[in-house]
C-alpha cells in the first residue's frame, strides 16, 4: 500500500489515495503505531471523485471517526497538488457532509460546518465543568487559567470516556489570552493528546465566543503552531499550513498488531 505522510501543525497522518479496502482496526493501529509502524495520529483515505474529493478518517486506535479538521486540510492540499480539481476552491465529501476548502500553496482554509449541541449551562464531569459542542464530531471544552499546567493526561481521558458521552468525546483545555487569541491543548478521542486538533480549536472558539470571551476571528496557539479560527455567520472555518513529509509503502509483512 502506497501512502503519503502529511502533517498539519504536527497533527500527522498516513494518507492513502483511495478507494481503500476497509482496513481492520488492527491494521490501522499497526500502521499508526509510533516507532514500530509508520507512526501517525490517524489514517486518511483521499479519493478523487467527479467534481469533488472524498475523505474518510480513522483514529490511531483503529476506529473510524466522523471527520478530522486538520485531516480535511491535508486531503485538500493533496487533491490540489495532484491536480484532481480545477482552481483553488472546491468541495471535500466527508462522512458528515460536504465541506468547502480553499488551498493557497501550503495554507489551507476549510469549512467545518455549523456547530450543534451547544448548551448554555455547563456539565459537571470528572469533578470539573465542561461545555459540550459538536462540529461533525463531539467536543467538550473547559476553560483553564494556565493551559501549560492543565492536567490533560489525567482529566482528558476521564472526561473523554465518561458515560455522559456514549461515543466518547474530544476534550479541549482552553486558556483565553484576549478576545483575539486562545491557548489550547487537546486530548483527542482514540488518540490521546496531540500537537494540534483543527476541530478542537474550532470548538473552543465557538464556546468561548458564545460565552462572550472572544471575537469572531481568533488565533489559536497549539503545541504544534498557530491555527486561525473564524466564525462566519453560523459557519466555522479553520486556516493553517498543511505539509507533505514523505512518501512510502507499507510492506506486506508488516505485523497487524
Amino acid at each position: 500500500m502506497d501512502f503519503v505522510k502529511m502533517e498539519a501543525l504536527g497533527n500527522d497522518f498516513i494518507v492513502v489515495e483511495g478507494p481503500l479496502d476497509d482496513p481492520t482496526s488492527e491494521e490501522v493501529r499497526a500502521w499508526c503505531r509510533r516507532r514500530f509502524g509508520i507512526g501517525a495520529d490517524g489514517l486518511l483515505e483521499a479519493t478523487r471523485r467527479e467534481g469533488a474529493v472524498g475523505m474518510r478518517y480513522w483514529n490511531a486506535d483503529g476506529h473510524e471517526a466522523e471527520i478530522c479538521g486538520n485531516g480535511l486540510r491535508c486531503v485538500a492540499r493533496l487533491a490540489a497538488a495532484r491536480g484532481w480539481v480545477e482552481g483553488s476552491s472546491f468541495v471535500v465529501e466527508t462522512a458528515v457532509g460536504p465541506r468547502r476548502v480553499e488551498v493557497r500553496d501550503d495554507m489551507v482554509r476549510a469549512e467545518l460546518g455549523r456547530p450543534y449541541g451547544f448548551r448554555t449551562d455547563v456539565l459537571a464531569v470528572a469533578g470539573t465543568e465542561v461545555r459540550p459542542v459538536g462540529l461533525g464530531n463531539p467536543h467538550a471544552v473547559l476553560f483553564v487559567d494556565d493551559v501549560g499546567a492543565a492536567p490533560v493526561g489525567d482529566l482528558g481521558p476521564r472526561i473523554g470516556t465518561d458515560a455522559i458521552f456514549p461515543g466518547g468525546t474530544n476534550v479541549e483545555f482552553a486558556e483565553v489570552v484576549d478576545d483575539g487569541r486562545l491557548r489550547l491543548r487537546v486530548w483527542e478521542r482514540g488518540v490521546g493528546e496531540t500537537l494540534a486538533c483543527g476541530s478542537g480549536a474550532a470548538a473552543a472558539v465557538v464556546v468561548a465566543q458564545r460565552a462572550g470571551r472572544v471575537a469572531e476571528r481568533v488565533v489559536v496557539e497549539l503545541p504544534g503552531g498557530e491555527l486561525v479560527v473564524e466564525v462566519d455567520g453560523d459557519v466555522v472555518w479553520i486556516e493553517g499550513p498543511a505539509n507533505f513529509v514523505f512518501t512510502g509503502r507499507v510492506p506486506a509483512e508488516l505485523p497487524s498488531s
